[in-house]
Parts: structure tokens; C-alpha cells; sequence
């Protein structure tokens, strides 16, 4: 049996409520949202994140901005949410999945007669729920090609937290681990927001699956020890040539793994995908508040007189990627060549 208790992101009758992410481990803390404004502050604040996570939860921010819409405005709630879709697309730039889920329920909106709730609020829930089913399909696919008998290095979060629920990374090693493949997981602590340390460690344990946190600096070290099989990421934009954009540090890992013949899997829907993206040149990089680099938690850890630059993803080239894992297909040794059977 699988175990897959947590939850952050869920529908309360006429509003949206995530579980704030930036208090965990120490608070379980939710927060009710009520229009796209909160949401895309939501967003961009961090109280969610996770490209699959962000997608879902734009969906339900259209939700409650068309309601709000269509009670002020009536039949022109098309025009009057125009610049609430601006303000959600400018939330993070680099996850695809946020412009994916806007573009899928916008794409609805001329063919809603009268109040567009009920339609747009099952197609939220139709994003949601079809991203839980990807996941698992992916928890499959990655851990089949997992031969049994060592651990796996993750990096981030990228499980129930970061999307719909189950996870993309996190859930081929929750499928692995209920298999048997994998002997042990270990977490980067995944410097500045502590991702591993605070959301993975927090969510393995909440589901019994033991793990150990390493800073990034051991990741070497670790795998020299000859004890790790894979790493496994999960990724916010995959460009159509292979080239993975995924939270920074990601690279660091393929490079090391490379060295020490450890297999690097990607694990990402197909709306992570993003054929209109020719590589990772191309991927818009998020740059965030030094602060997060100088500070931890209200104390600044830094010299007074030093500044800090404070990438959120990088790219991993294709060269470096063994797999892409997606719900509808594993791609082998990436390239555009082999990308394309993704997009038909």
C-alpha cells in the first residue's frame, strides 16, 4: 500500500483554502483565499509553490474571479477579468504549468452562457484531479525503471505539497519505496526556502517513510559512497529539446551524477512540457529578493556589507538527463528528436 495522506490545496464551497506552506514543519496553518488578487499574492508569497501546485491553484483563483465578475458585471465578466488573468500570469514566470492553467480555463470562457461558476469550477476540479491521476501514472513509470537495492537523492519538494496531491518525483519514490526498489531516501535541504529540510522531511514523515536531510554541499559525498541509484527531480518547465528548468542546485546534482555513474530522473506532467520553449536558453529565469539568501528566518545570517544574488531555478542540459518521466510517456536520453512524441 502507498501512503499519500497529505493534502494542501482544497475547495471550500465558494472559496479556496492552501495549506501555507512557508509555516511548515512547525504549523499546519490554512488560508482562506477569496478572489485572484490573493491568489496570485499566494503564489508569489510562497504559501504555495510547485509548478503542478501553482497550475491548480491559478484554476480556482479564475473560479472566484469570474464569480466576483459576473456579480458586479454580468454578461461583460469576460472583459472585467482580463487584468486578473495579467496579474496571476505575472505571478512566477518560470512555472509553465501557471500560464497552462490559465490558457486551459480562459479557453472556455466564450463558449459560457450566464454565470460561469458551475463550468469553471468543474474544470478546476477536472485540472485537480487529472493532475492526482498523472502522478500516480508517473509514481509507475519512474519506479519501474528503478533496479532494487539502493537509495535516491531527491531535491526540493516536489510531492503532495507541490502539486495536486501524490506527487511527481516524490511519487515515484513513494511508489518505489512501497515496492521495495529503494532502500533509502535522502533530502537536500535545498538552500534558501529549505524545501527539503522543512516540506519533504515534514511530508515522508507524515506518510512513515523514513528520510535523511543533507545539506547540498554532501551530495557529492554521498553519491562517492556508491549508495545512491538515482536522482530524482521534479521540474518547472521542460523546454522542447530535453533541457530541464528546475529549482536551483538541480544542476549541481546531474553534474555530480554524471561523474559517479548515478541515473538522474526527471519526473513532470506533460503540462510541464512546454513544446513552444526550443531550449533551455529560452526559459525565463525567476529572480528573487536577496533577503531570502542573507536572512534565515528574521536573522541575517550575512556581513552587513554583502549583497546576494538569488536565482530561483536553473537548467539542466538534456545531455545530462537519463529520463524524462511523464504521465503519457518515459523519455530515454532526451532530445528534441525524442520530445516530440509528447506533442504528437
Amino acid at each position: 500500500m502507498i501512503n499519500d495522506s497529505v493534502r494542501a490545496i482544497r475547495w471550500q464551497g465558494n472559496h479556496l483554502q492552501l495549506l501555507d506552506q512557508r509555516r511548515l514543519p512547525h504549523e499546519e496553518v490554512w488560508l482562506d483565499l477569496y478572489g485572484a488578487a490573493d491568489t496570485a499574492a499566494a503564489i508569489r508569497d510562497m504559501v504555495v509553490r510547485g509548478a503542478p501546485a501553482i497550475g491548480v491553484t491559478a484554476a480556482y483563483g479564475i473560479v472566484m474571479a469570474a464569480s466576483q465578475h459576473y456579480r458586479d458585471a454580468g454578461d461583460s465578466w469576460i472583459a472585467a477579468i482580463q487584468t486578473d488573468l495579467d496579474i496571476l500570469r505575472a505571478a512566477r514566470p518560470t512555472a509553465v504549468n501557471l500560464f497552462w492553467a490559465i490558457d486551459r480555463m480562459s479557453g472556455l470562457f466564450h463558449r459560457i452562457a450566464g454565470n460561469p461558476a458551475d463550468i469553471l469550477l468543474q474544470e478546476a476540479r477536472t485540472i485537480h484531479d487529472d493532475d492526482i491521476a498523472a502522478n500516480h501514472q508517473m509514481g509507475l513509470l519512474g519506479a519501474a525503471l528503478i533496479e532494487p537495492g539502493k537509495g535516491v537523492l531527491t531535491h526540493c519538494n516536489t510531492g503532495s505539497l507541490a502539486t495536486g496531491g501524490f506527487g511527481t518525483a516524490l511519487g515515484v519514490i513513494r511508489t518505489a519505496w512501497s515496492q521495495q526498489r529503494i532502500n533509502a531516501v535522502y533530502a537536500d535541504e535545498t538552500r534558501p526556502w529549505l524545501q527539503g529540510a522543512r516540506l519533504t522531511a515534514w511530508e515522508l514523515g507524515e506518510d512513515d517513510i523514513p528520510v535523511d536531510v543533507v545539506v547540498e554541499g554532501a551530495a557529492a559525498s554521498l553519491m562517492a559512497t556508491g549508495r545512491i541509484g538515482w536522482v530524482i527531480v521534479g521540474s518547472d518547465r521542460i523546454a522542447a529539446n530535453g533541457d530541464v528548468a528546475n529549482k536551483i542546485g538541480t544542476c549541481n546534482l546531474a553534474i555530480i551524477a554524471r561523474h559517479y555513474g548515478v541515473k538522474f530522473m526527471v519526473a513532470a506532467p506533460v503540462s510541464t512540457c512546454d513544446p513552444n520553449t526550443p531550449d533551455g536558453a529560452a526559459i525565463p529565469i525567476e529572480t528573487r529578493d536577496p533577503r531570502e539568501v542573507l536572512t534565515l528566518g528574521d536573522k541575517r545570517i550575512a556581513s552587513d556589507n554583502a549583497s546576494a544574488w538569488n536565482p530561483v531555478f536553473d537548467v539542466t542540459p538534456a545531455e545530462l538527463v537519463d529520463a524524462i518521466v511523464t504521465e503519457e510517456a518515459v523519455i530515454m536520453q532526451p532530445d528534441a528528436e525524442r520530445m516530440s512524441v509528447l506533442w504528437g
